[in-house]
């Protein structure tokens, strides 16, 4: 949408905004946030910039260069649901102080601003779609400790299966059983009315919306649609859908989490990321003749996606958790080779419509605790790389695969390559490969550098801790 500073300064007007809420986005993937009254912004403020610390936030400057400014995008303009008083929310860039105002070279709108003018540049298309799809869990209750002598963590959910000997209240059955969370109706699905209001309120904020519904996990997996649209905006509404989804649930009484692999033993929440280019207004990826009527150039896209997946998940599935969930089973798709419909495939290509432009490539490994403005960027220059040097999957061990993986004897599966089996060894792949990041100038070696630390910090952190699981298992050795 098109929106100048004066309409976002007449928006606020019209709406009685007595606040202006700045959002951006940390290198992890996070919203950071201050407020400013109505009066202390004019249409100076979205060139000139607002003044904050760039110190306190993670993957951002040292203490001795801390002073930085957000510039406000007018096209992101919003009332904020959730503030008691009338409150406008802009979603800014990052830039460094001074006269040129340099976009900060960690900024990750910046990264996907550069994607999006790569792709232009390099002439092979001038517009990706991205279309993720974020899993959640909702839960009616949450606990955790990790102390120096308390390692544990509960979640809990009312229609959960675990729940059917609960006693002290009352027990009305109707529970899921594990695995079994996929388009159950009421009342087994008790989150119905809850997602509708998620959906309502994030149609209300700009965010189209193609369908909502429970997901296989038992214990209040869920999932909703957003139409797809270019790399930008779509990193944009994820951060904007994730908000939404947290507070509306909090709002509930529930809590909404995007952490891919909360429960043992059923499903984990993914975020599998459709795609595809498109040139003058024309799809790139469709072919009738060809395999699943996917273009030469859609199969080179996915050449470079499985060639790079390793590289890639370090931003793509970035969490420790991550990679509880990216395990046989589960549907969990950990093999690295592209497939028509096959689920466990780490591509899969969508055979739901012939018509040219649905044709899309969907790679299915990452999840909703990435920075999608990172990820998405990271998607689009592995997928270009793959076109610049030709990297037909066929040619190069990577599929397509139609059977049931999981199915195939170990001779079968030998030459089949998987996901990396952690964090420490996505971040090793990423340090090792990640040449096709820099072309364009689109990532730089500094902000894959404070990342990589960034992430090596949270491993270690994990890796030192005793699990319960290790005294179940050792305490009695």
């Amino acid at each position: 949408m098109t929106r100048t500073p004066e309409d976002v300064l007449r928006m606020a007007r019209e709406h009685g905004a007595r606040m202006i809420d700045l959002k951006f986005t940390d290198v992890p993937g996070t919203w950071q946030h201050f407020s400013i009254p109505t009066r202390a912004i004019d249409a100076s403020s979205f060139t000139e910039g607002i003044g904050f610390d760039g110190s306190s936030i993670r993957g951002f400057q040292e203490i001795n260069e801390s002073d930085m400014l957000l510039l406000p995008d007018p096209t992101t303009a919003i009332m904020d649901p959730f503030t008691a008083e009338p409150t406008l929310s802009l979603v800014c860039d990052v830039t460094q102080p001074g006269a040129a105002r340099e976009p900060y070279s960690r900024d990750p709108r910046y990264i996907a601003r550069k994607a999006d003018e790569y792709l232009k540049s390099s002439g092979i298309a001038d517009t990706a779609y991205f279309g993720p799809e974020a899993e959640f869990f909702i839960f009616d209750d949450v606990k955790y400790r990790s102390t120096q002598n308390e390692q544990w963590a509960v979640v809990d959910s009312d229609e959960a299966h675990w729940n059917s000997g609960r006693n002290g209240t009352a027990n009305l059955g109707h529970r899921n059983r594990p695995k079994e969370g996929y388009f159950p109706v009421a009342p087994n699905d008790t989150l119905q009315d809850l997602r509708t209001a998620m959906v309502l309120l994030m149609e209300d904020c700009g965010i189209d919306v193609e369908a909502q519904h429970h997901e296989v996990a038992a214990g209040g997996q869920c999932e909703i649609d957003m139409r797809f649209d270019s790399l930008l905006t779509m990193a944009d509404r994820v951060m904007l859908y994730k908000y939404i989804v947290k507070n509306v649930a909090r709002r509930a009484g529930k809590t909404a989490t995007f952490m891919p692999k909360p429960v043992f033993g059923d499903n984990g929440s993914g975020m599998h990321v459709h795609m595809s280019l498109w040139k003058d207004e024309k799809p790139l990826f469709a072919d009738a003749e060809g395999y699943a009527g996917i273009s030469e150039m859609a199969r080179m896209f996915i050449g470079g996606l499985l060639t790079h997946a390793p590289a890639v998940l370090a931003l793509a599935a970035p969490s420790t958790n991550s990679y509880r969930r990216l395990v046989p089973g589960y549907e969990a798709p950990v093999n690295l080779v592209y497939s028509q419909r096959n689920r466990s495939a780490a591509v899969r290509i969508p055979m739901y419509s012939d018509s040219p432009k649905a044709k899309r490539v969907e790679f299915r490994p990452p999840d909703p605790t990435c920075n999608p403005y990172l990820t998405f960027s990271a998607l689009l220059m592995a997928g270009l790389d793959g076109i610049k040097r030709g990297i037909l999957p066929e040619e190069n061990g990577l599929g397509p695969v139609d059977r049931n993986i999981y199915e195939m004897c170990a001779e079968e599966k030998r030459d089949i390559k998987s996901v990396p089996g952690s964090l420490d060894d996505a971040l090793d792949a990423l340090e090792r490969d990640h040449e096709f990041l820099l072309a364009g100038d689109v990532f730089t070696t500094d902000l894959i550098g404070k990342y990589v630390d960034l992430k090596r910090e949270q491993a270690a952190e994990v890796r030192l801790r005793p699990s319960p699981l290790e005294f179940a298992l050792y305490y009695d050795a």
